[in-house]
């Protein structure tokens, strides 16, 4: 077992092994008495916002808080859309879009729907990261999302199917995006929806739900830690002889434990490890997912030291000690080269990022970007569960430079290499 700690200087990619009534009534409820009900209304935006209230747009950290407009020059036949206008990387005011729209009041009843739908256009070919409902900055239990949506200079429809819709009776979460310029060379540009709503198309089947990706794991854990359970997808037939797959939250789905008192699974995918092995499996709306958990635990974890610099000369990455800054991800899962897999887990309230199936892992934080031109020593905490044998360890600093975007051809870089043998 072995704990190693490293000083280096300005990293921006990393390449190595790291990181819950009674009712008791004595007298009969009355013929008279009328329950509240919740809105069935499916439509969220045509022509004009519809039912969201007065205050129902919440921008993301960072964002550009007035990306967002009604556009009354454009639409999908009609005379208004939803217009979006993603900065560039550079924008001092916010270097993506992104927000969620959330009804300013009760929730709606969406349990008579099957899918989202929307019409989307963009001022030029664009991917846009992730666009889905579900989120209300609240425990967003039943979120599900569409990553890398391709838009085209053309309105096309899109849907997003409802994983299990009985679970939507009262939801506030009508919609939500993220919108950057990864793929533009940080070059802003605008894109368009209109007709978003809630729909019964009746043509979406097939369900195929899957934990882990679809994979059966097998996964060495410490005693007393939490795991997350990840890769939860839901795989639909739309109809059309399209498959379409989403991103849903642990909550759509029921999950067993073969030994609940080995490791117990809540409802929102956390994994506590006691001892033994056990093995996680789920259903989403009876169906069963493919995919499984064999937890093995392996002992206690040894929990790095507490660090004690001051605040203000940090700038933190991933710590449960300081403020973050924010980070686009933590593993980049570049394919088909990289084989490093995520099971991050929690020992004692103490977050750990945890790799798998390890041969190399980047860390990007370029939304935005840090600068850390006064901040000389990098310092990390790797843990290695046995005695590193032949264990080469290299890590690289990328730097976007002034014009903050990867691949703009001004980046620059630094290598460090360690070895043990």
């Amino acid at each position: 077992m072995k704990n190693i700690k490293f000083m280096y200087s300005k990293i921006m990619l990393l390449t190595g092994l790291l990181f819950v009534i009674t009712m008791s009534c004595e007298r009969d409820i009355s013929d008279q008495v009328e329950f509240a009900h919740l809105s069935k209304t499916g439509e969220i935006f045509t022509d004009s916002p519809i039912g969201l209230g007065s205050d129902f747009y919440f921008p993301y950290t960072g964002s550009k808080a007035t990306a967002w407009s009604v556009d009354e020059g454009e639409g999908y036949e009609s005379f208004a859309s939803m217009r979006f206008d993603v900065p560039n990387a550079n924008d001092p005011a916010g270097n993506y879009a992104g927000a969620i729209f959330r009804v300013d009041g009760s929730g709606r009843d969406l349990t008579e729907f099957d899918a989202l739908t929307f019409w989307a256009k963009a001022s030029q070919g664009v991917v846009i990261g992730e666009v889905g409902f579900g989120q209300d900055f609240g425990l967003n239990k039943y979120q599900v999302s569409e990553n890398n949506v391709s838009l085209s200079t053309n309105w096309q429809k899109f849907v997003i199917p409802i994983p299990d819709a009985s679970k939507l009776f009262d939801e506030r979460g009508m919609f939500w995006y993220s919108a950057g310029t990864q793929n533009t060379g940080g070059n802003g540009y605008t894109f368009w929806i209109d007709e978003l709503k809630f729909e019964k198309l009746g043509t979406i089947g097939q369900p195929r739900p899957a934990i882990l990706n679809g994979n059966d794991v097998v996964q060495d854990a410490f005693s007393g830690i939490v795991l997350e359970l990840t890769g939860l997808t839901q795989t639909f037939n739309l109809g059309s002889g399209l498959n379409k797959t989403v991103n849903v939250a642990p909550s759509y789905f029921d999950f067993t434990s073969s030994e609940p008192s080995l490791a117990f699974i809540d409802e929102f995918g956390n994994i506590s490890v006691s001892s033994g092995s056990a093995v996680i499996t789920a259903t989403l709306g009876g169906v069963e997912a493919e995919g499984s958990m064999t937890i093995n635990a392996v002992g206690a974890f040894d929990v790095a030291p507490t660090p004690t610099r001051d605040p203000s000369d940090v700038i933190s990455i991933f710590s449960d000690s300081y403020t973050n800054v924010p980070v686009d991800f933590f593993n980049g899962y570049w394919e088909p080269w990289q084989t490093t897999l995520s099971s991050d887990f929690v020992v004692d309230g103490n977050n750990m990022i945890n790799y798998t199936n390890f041969n190399f892992v980047g860390t990007q934080f370029a939304n935005p970007t840090v600068d850390i031109t006064d901040y000389p020593n990098l310092h990390v905490n790797i843990y290695i569960p046995e005695e590193p044998a032949n264990l080469d360890f290299l890590i690289t600093v990328r730097d976007f430079g002034p014009d903050q975007a990867d691949g703009g051809g001004d980046d620059t870089f630094q290598q460090i290499f360690f070895r043990w043998r």
